[in-house]
């Protein structure tokens, strides 16, 4: 018998079950552009990420900090979108359309549910910890105190270069084919160009003779 070896995963896994988290964190990944089946389509993306303060690690030597684990979605409140079913079971209360047309998930920052976690394998053996479930906390049970800090980061007002450059290589990978990510590139450069342009004006240079 000759069998393949399976790269082991140092990374500790979410644990399976079900648990009381908190959504910290929301990252705009942006208009994704995948093929299927020979046909090129383009999503819209958010990344949704919870603490588990039931689920509390040490790593680093400093402090003990609650595990954490995210979901992606399409950015979408279609009726049939799986953003909008979980976000009805967390509220235990499906939406009116005018109300998922208006509704912004950003409110979604802080607030507190119920989170069910099943571990599964991909085709190359390696075993993930997936979001598979959400739900409003039952009846009588309070979520601990927030222990993360909120955390935004989208294209209008919460673009921030310093916090994308501190996210994973593969997030970032995602976020620099969008054109949402182009734009928000493009924009900075035009705001250095004028800054560059008004210092060169200073000292004394016009605009064909600005060394920079």
């Amino acid at each position: 018998m000759i069998k393949a070896k399976v790269k082991e995963q140092n990374r500790e896994k979410v644990p399976s079950g079900t648990h009381i988290a908190r959504c910290y964190e929301m990252i705009h990944i942006g208009t994704v552009t995948w093929e299927y089946l020979g046909e090129v389509k383009e999503t819209d993306k958010v990344r949704i990420t919870f603490e588990l303060p039931g689920e509390m690690r040490k790593f680093n030597e400093e402090e003990m900090q609650p595990m954490v684990i995210s979901k992606e979605y399409t950015l979408s409140m279609h009726e049939k979108a799986n953003l909008r079913k979980d976000l009805e079971s967390w509220r235990g209360k499906s939406f009116t359309e005018a109300e998922a047309r208006d509704f912004d998930i950003l409110k979604l920052i802080g607030v507190p549910c119920s989170l069910g976690v099943i571990h599964r394998e991909n085709k190359n053996g390696n075993v993930y910890a997936n979001i598979s479930s959400l739900s409003g906390l039952p009846k009588g049970v309070d979520a601990p105190s927030q222990i993360n800090p909120n955390s935004i980061l989208d294209y209008n007002e919460n673009w921030s270069s310093e916090k994308f450059e501190t996210l994973p290589d593969f997030i970032k990978d995602q976020m620099k084919m969008t054109p949402e990510y182009e734009e928000v590139m493009q924009d900075q450069r035009t705001e250095v160009s004028a800054e560059h342009l008004e210092l060169a004006k200073k000292l004394g240079f016009d605009s064909e003779e600005a060394p920079f």
